[in-house]
């Protein structure tokens, strides 16, 4: 994955985290609960989860973003560590995942590692994208990387929900819940494409700095006339959403 800007994270891209409100009301939780929020990243759902009077510990693997969430919320219990690699000495009540697990192409080890730390019939709440989550963007941006001589590729894991299903069932997680659905979403300003493939797509073509300018407006371009509509970008975004429980 690419380094983080939790600068440019906060300045434009804020609805990651406001959109996610809504899978906080599907977690519920409870005054003394354990919670871990599994990509924490500047830490604003891990406050809310502990606004709840919940027991919350934030794990994300940039320390970039962790740097941010301390600076923000410096009574928050904030680890660094990997998706796929992680343990905990006491399990948890519920583990709560907001548009991370699609950076985490192995699916299988974060499913072990998530029900690990869940307690005999907790819970698991997470988004995150799905089987045709920015289509018409990685179309353009496949297309413009080939008529500019760069290197394409996919860096993200977009599963349907019946492959998410049987990837949680092998990690002991029965599904309560699955559901695959459209959320187009406006991005901030005339420069709102720009800044959101600098922000999370950096790693999609293999641009210099240099090249990075010439790239970008040839992909405006390419994708404008699907996600460009009201005065304003759009992203084609498909997200995953799953409740589950450890048996």
């Amino acid at each position: 994955m690419s380094a983080w800007d939790p600068n440019l994270y906060q300045k434009s891209h804020a609805f990651v985290w406001e959109l996610g409100r809504g899978l906080l009301d599907l977690l519920g939780p409870r005054p003394g609960e354990r919670i871990l929020d599994l990509g924490c990243g500047t830490g604003q759902l891990s406050a809310e989860i502990a606004a709840a009077e919940a027991y919350v510990v934030g794990l994300d693997s940039s320390a970039d973003m962790l740097g941010r969430a301390r600076k923000s919320f410096p009574t928050l219990d904030l680890v660094q560590g990997d998706a796929t690699r992680f343990a905990f000495n006491r399990p948890f009540d519920a583990v709560f995942s907001n548009a991370v697990l699609h950076w985490v192409p192995d699916a299988e080890a974060a499913a072990r590692c998530i029900a690990g730390a869940l307690r005999p019939g907790g819970r698991f709440i997470a988004e995150f994208g799905g089987k045709g989550n920015c289509a018409a963007f990685l179309a353009g941006a496949e297309a413009t990387a080939a008529a500019t001589g760069l290197r394409f590729r996919n860096p993200w894991y977009y599963p349907d929900a019946s492959e998410y299903e049987q990837v949680l069932s092998l990690a002991g997680l029965r599904v309560v819940n699955i559901s695959l659905f459209d959320r187009l979403t406006p991005l901030e300003g005339e420069s709102g494409m720009r800044d959101w493939v600098r922000m999370f797509a950096k790693a999609v073509v293999n641009w210099r700095d240099e090249d990075a300018e010439a790239f970008l407006a040839k992909l405006e371009i390419a994708v404008r006339p699907a996600l460009y509509r009201e005065g304003k970008w759009w992203m084609d975004y498909r997200r995953l959403r799953v409740h589950a429980v450890r048996l």
